[in-house]
């Protein structure tokens, strides 16, 4: 039998997902937690859904000629729809033109967002048979990277749905979404796997102090990998440092050194450490950063909760706008100052 690609802890859920048989919604919407696995089930789900002779469990196949293609990003009935900067990051084998439409120069930065374009590239997609006469399915991750203009034309697509075509939205922040795309779309909750399952798939896969990295990612295995492997290592443990001992001199300096990371990933790691505080002062309980209970305890200890809660809003608001600072050095400095102020 022919292994297919989803982790353990996915199993559950994609025998929820066959026992919706031949009653599948025009759309589904993927939503959970970053770093579990999201898109491969996604596309798994695709391309058995293409698959010619789909095995037991309803698995693709992964021999057919329509797993050929799909296995190539050359199917002619499945289009796939992610950020220019994706596909320049995790660039297939072949020319994947036909999933998105590059309309940038090439000295232009690759976008993080889906653009309208994309979306307006799928109608012609949509109005011409199957190749065999079967389904047509569109995968789109995240959906939060639709703006606005992208994401009010892919609400066209979903209000009037053409006859046996299929998305499959993936979302990590449905919060994000607008309502009215929530309200067409048949939302189905993956969740973090079992602490036990996800540390034993991160032995199996030689991770040292597996426990710790799958902590500081919030029970997230994927993620827990990613950042044991991540040369930001050295980063995240400055930066600890410098959130366990705060200070005006020490916020200057750490602002300076960190002012070239991407931004949203510094805010992440800020609220996850305030997540962590306001925690124990809470319940004496701590999930990130289980190594640095001492640290979080004296912490929680000198500081206002109302002001801590102000802040954790305030943290909230900046990873909004964390993608487009007008200055990463300045945005740093006036986050980690407001940290340190909280301790004075």
């Amino acid at each position: 039998m022919t292994q297919h690609p989803l982790y353990s802890w996915q199993e559950e859920a994609w025998q929820q997902i066959q026992a919706i048989g031949q009653r599948l919604p025009h759309a589904f919407l993927l939503h959970g937690p970053q770093g579990i696995g999201k898109t491969v089930f996604a596309e798994h789900l695709a391309q058995s859904l293409l698959c010619e002779s789909p095995g037991q469990g309803g698995h693709a196949c992964r021999q057919c000629g329509s797993c050929g293609w799909f296995s190539q990003y050359s199917h002619p009935d499945y289009r796939r729809v992610r950020p220019e900067l994706l596909d320049e990051e995790d660039a297939p084998v072949g020319d994947e033109a036909e999933t998105s439409s590059k309309t940038s120069k090439a000295s232009k930065a690759p976008s993080k967002e889906i653009v309208i374009n994309q979306i307006r590239a799928l109608s012609d997609f949509m109005n011409i048979s199957t190749h065999r006469s079967g389904r047509r399915i569109i995968v789109l991750y995240p959906a939060e990277a639709l703006n606005v203009p992208a994401a009010n034309a892919l609400l066209k697509s979903l209000e009037e749905p053409n006859a046996n075509t299929v998305f499959i939205l993936v979302s990590n922040s449905i919060d994000r979404l607008l309502p009215t795309i929530l309200s067409r779309c048949h939302k189905f909750g993956l969740g973090l796997p079992d602490a036990g399952v996800a540390l034993e798939w991160l032995h199996a896969q030689g991770i040292k102090d597996a426990d710790v990295w799958l902590a500081q990612q919030g029970g997230a295995p994927l993620a827990a990998f990613e950042m044991a492997h991540s040369d930001l290592r050295a980063d995240l443990d400055e930066f600890i440092r410098f959130l366990s001992k705060p200070g005006t001199e020490l916020s200057l300096k750490t602002a300076d050194k960190m002012q070239k990371m991407e931004m949203p990933v510094v805010v992440g790691w800020l609220q996850r450490w305030l997540y962590d505080i306001f925690s124990y002062k809470q319940s004496g309980r701590i999930r990130y950063h289980p190594r640095y209970g001492r640290e979080l305890k004296a912490l929680s200890m000198q500081v206002d909760e109302s002001a801590l809660q102000q802040f954790i809003k305030n943290c909230n608001e900046r990873q909004a706008i964390a993608s487009h600072p007008l200055s990463a050095k300045l945005f740093l400095e006036d986050m980690l100052l407001e940290y340190s102020a909280l301790f004075d």
